[in-house]
């Protein structure tokens, strides 16, 4: 049984035709919700990519990491190359957090944040991530595996 949701998160109605199980991120919402199948969703606050970064449409969660590692994309290197190459899984500076759950998509995930990055959440901050609290990706890590869909509206 997934742990109890934070003090962020709560249950909401979510009418939709989305099946039991999908995530749906709303990215002007700055929310992600998890379908349940009695016409409700669990709501997690999120950040979302900035502009220019975003992305809309389907697809779903590729793999599953507990504490990973992490390894700036080119993108963000460049950006920032003040960077290390790699920081490891479970370090503080980590901005994948607790857990990370990759998509099918080219270097992007849904995963947790460091104590530096908490302050993101709602916003619009990531390369195309979806930033959570470490406490709720841990809940959603545990309700979904590989497979489950994953929907980004605008």
């Amino acid at each position: 049984m997934p742990g109890a949701a934070s003090a962020h998160t709560r249950v909401v109605a979510f009418h939709s035709s989305y099946g039991a199980g999908t995530i749906v991120i709303s990215m002007s919402q700055r929310r992600l919700f998890y379908v349940l199948d009695d016409g409700r969703a669990i709501e997690y606050p999120v950040a979302v990519a900035k502009p220019g970064k975003e992305w809309l449409g389907s697809t779903h969660i590729a793999g599953k990491y507990s504490h990973p590692d992490w390894s700036p994309p080119a993108v963000v290197k460049h950006d920032h190359p003040n960077l290390p190459n790699f920081i490891p899984g479970g370090s503080p500076r980590n901005p994948m957090g607790v857990a990370a759950m990759t998509l099918d998509r080219d270097q992007i995930a849904i995963h947790g944040t460091n104590r530096h990055m908490r302050s993101s959440i709602g916003t619009r901050a990531s390369y195309g991530c979806i930033r959570m609290l470490n406490e709720d990706v841990a809940d959603l890590y545990d309700r979904v595996g590989v497979g489950t869909p994953v929907v980004m509206r605008p």
